[in-house]
This record gives structure tokens, C-alpha cells and sequence, in this order.
């Protein structure tokens, strides 16, 4: 299913506008009474929000008007460039530890999560490692081997911070990429295989990940402990209903509903603007992978292809995988709504993906 070639662009500018302009909201929403109790301002949060949504705008009309080829030479810089940031990470003074992992890193005037950047690098060199290759990529050795090592060192890094839902996001990526390109499915479903085997390890020897495991299978076991956020995303659901209690009028937000303005965004948009509201944000991403796909087919070259198929992929699965864990489908793990959540990291580099598919765009349709 694809969009015609004129409405692409649109679909894919308005979608994101309105994804973001609903998350300037819900971080007012969500965040306001938590930011008075903790900073003395209720605007604090948005305000940095807004920051970042001002450095993203420019970010993203530059990418959009650059050539995305240039990206082809640029693949293994950036690729570089994310690894020294994941490392940073763990430099005394540079790094900085939050809610037992160490994420960001600190720049002065802000601080970045190097994980949102690497995401976006990793989908560059996949597209442009696919596409030079195509003709091996059927090889083990000389074809898939090494699309497999490189992004593995960079979910590697992403892991020890650690971060497993990002890295079993990442990794969902370039299994996708690489399945969409030609790659043999015995060695796709050989390497999954391995990584299931390594995650079901990390999950029943490390405590606090059998612990999210244990209370996702039932949160009930431990309500006012572990299980709390969870029970409080369903109650917050639930309260919703169809139409909502209203903006702003939302209940499980007033320090029930721990994250609430950061990965259980989606739960009071469920509470404050019921089905309906959540529907519209489903929409809208449905709309951008309808949009970013369309742009895939019309892409003039493999590069195009692959690079407008994985940031397309990168932003829907994001978002896929936040909805299910909301809504108790799948265990925590971590991961920000695109353009909706709190984070200025995530809102950037979304908003960079989201102006390079437009690059694309337009240069498939020059004459």
C-alpha cells in the first residue's frame, strides 16, 4: 500500500508536525504539577522540550535539503563518531549515571543520549553497506559476516550501559534491513537464533531484568513495588475510556504513574484523551510508515531504498514496541514514544530521520 508520489512529502511533514505538537502538549500535561514540586516551574520540562523542538527544526530542514547521498560517504564516520560517544558514556565526568544506567553524556549547555544518534548511524551504514554488496550478499563471509559485526559492536555498547530495550529494538532493525535486502533467511534466523539464546541468559541471570520479566508476567504480585507503574498504566486506560477525562484533568499523572511525561506518555493521553486520542497518535504513525515506504519504492537507487525503509522502520518500531509495553504486551524496556515523549535526544534524531526521508523524496522526483 503506498501513497501517490505527491502527497509523500506532505503526509510524512504533517504527520510528524502534529505527532510532536501533541507531545509539546502531553509534556505540559504530564509533567507540569511533577516540575513545581521538583524545579519550582511548571513549564521546566517543556521549555527544554521546546529547545530541542527549535535545534530540531534546523536539523531538519538541513537534512531535508541535503542530498542524502552524501550519507554514502559518511557512513563509517558517523559510525566512528557513535562508538567515541557510547564510550564516553562510561568516562568519569563526561558520562552521566541515571536510574542505575549510564546513558548521556554531558556537553555543557545540555546533555545527549549517544544511543539515539548510533541508531540512526547504524541504519546509514546498513543502507549503504547493503546496497554496495548486493551482488554478495547472498556470501556469508564476505556478505553478511560483516553487516552483522559492525552494528554489533555498536548494540554491544548500547547493552553494557545498559539498555536492552534500544539494543533489542537496534537489533530488530538490522535484521529487518537485512532480511528487506536479500540476505539469506537460514542466516537471519541463525543469528536471531543466537540472540535469543543471549537474551534469555541476560533475563535469568541478571536480577533486575528477571525482575521485569516476573512482574510483567504478573504485576499484581507486587502492586505498591515493581508492578506499581504498570497496574497505574492500566488504571490510567482504564479511566480514559472512550473520550477521555479530559486535558489536562487526568488523575494517575499526580505522582501515581511514575515516567509518566517520558515512556508512559501514551497511558494519559489513554487517561486525558481516551481511545480516540490514542487512536489519532496510531494513525498518524500509520501514516508515516504508509508515507516513508512510499518514498522506499520511489527512491532512485538501492541506497535510497534501504535508507528511507530502515529511519521509516526505526521511528514505527520505536513506536510499536513503547505502545505494547504500555499497554502490558510486552516487558518494560525503556524506550521513548518518537516525537511524543520527553527527551531532546530522541525528538532530534527523529526529526533528522524524518527530514532525510524528504531528502530522498526529492531527489527521487528531479527530473
Amino acid at each position: 500500500m503506498t501513497l501517490k508520489a505527491a502527497y509523500s512529502d506532505r503526509v510524512i511533514m504533517l504527520s510528524t508536525l502534529l505527532l510532536i505538537a501533541m507531545g509539546l502538549l502531553m509534556v505540559y500535561s504530564t509533567s507540569n504539577v511533577f516540575a513545581i514540586s521538583k524545579h519550582g516551574d511548571e513549564f521546566f520540562f517543556l521549555k527544554k522540550q521546546v529547545f530541542f523542538f527549535i535545534l530540531g527544526l534546523g536539523a531538519f530542514y538541513v537534512a531535508m535539503k541535503v542530498d542524502y547521498k552524501i550519507y554514502r560517504k559518511a557512513a563509517y564516520p558517523l559510525l566512528i563518531l557513535s562508538m567515541i560517544m557510547l564510550t564516553l558514556i562510561f568516562v568519569s565526568g563526561i558520562g552521566i549515571k541515571a536510574g542505575g544506567s549510564r546513558r548521556w553524556i554531558d556537553l555543557g549547555l545540555m546533555t545527549f543520549q549517544p544511543s539515539e544518534a548510533a541508531k540512526v548511524s547504524v541504519v546509514i551504514f546498513l543502507a549503504y553497506a547493503l546496497s554496495s554488496k548486493q551482488e554478495r550478499i547472498k556470501e556469508f563471509t564476505a556478505g553478511f559476516l560483516p553487516l552483522m559485526l559492525i552494528p554489533g559492536i555498536i548494540i554491544g555498547l548500547i547493552l553494557i550501559e545498559p539498555d536492552l530495550g534500544t539494543a533489542v529494538t537496534l537489533s530488530a532493525i538490522v535484521m529487518i534491513m537485512a532480511f528487506i535486502a536479500g540476505v539469506r533467511l537460514r542466516y537471519i534466523l541463525g543469528v536471531t537464533a543466537i540472540g535469543s539464546s543471549l537474551l534469555y541468559i541476560l533475563i535469568t541471570t541478571v536480577p533486575y531484568m528477571s525482575k521485569r520479566v516476573e512482574i510483567f508476567l504478573n504485576p499484581w504480585k507486587d502492586p505498591s513495588g515493581s508492578g506499581f507503574q504498570m497496574i497505574q498504566s492500566f488504571l490510567a486506560f482504564g479511566n480514559g475510556g472512550v473520550f477521555g477525562v479530559g486535558l489536562g484533568a487526568g488523575r494517575q499523572k499526580l505522582f501515581y504513574l511514575p515516567e509518566a511525561h517520558t515512556d508512559f506518555i501514551l497511558s494519559v493521553i489513554g487517561e486525558e484523551l481516551g481511545l480516540i486520542g490514542v487512536g489519532a497518535v496510531i494513525v498518524l504513525y500509520v501514516l508515516f510508515l504508509i508515507a516513508g515506504t512510499s518514498v522506499a519504492l520511489r527512491a532512485k537507487d538501492l541506497f535510497g531504498t534501504y535508507l528511507a525503509l530502515g529511519l521509516t522502520f526505526l521511528v514505527v518500531l520505536q513506536a510499536a514496541t513503547n505502545m505494547a509495553v504500555v499497554m502490558g504486551v510486552l516487558p518494560p524496556k525503556g524506550l521513548a514514544l518518537p516525537f511524543i515523549s520527553y527527551g531532546g535526544s530522541s525528538l532530534l534524531m527523529n526529526m533528522i530521520a524524518a527530514g532525510i526521508l524528504l531528502s530522498i523524496y526529492t531527489k527521487s522526483n528531479e527530473q
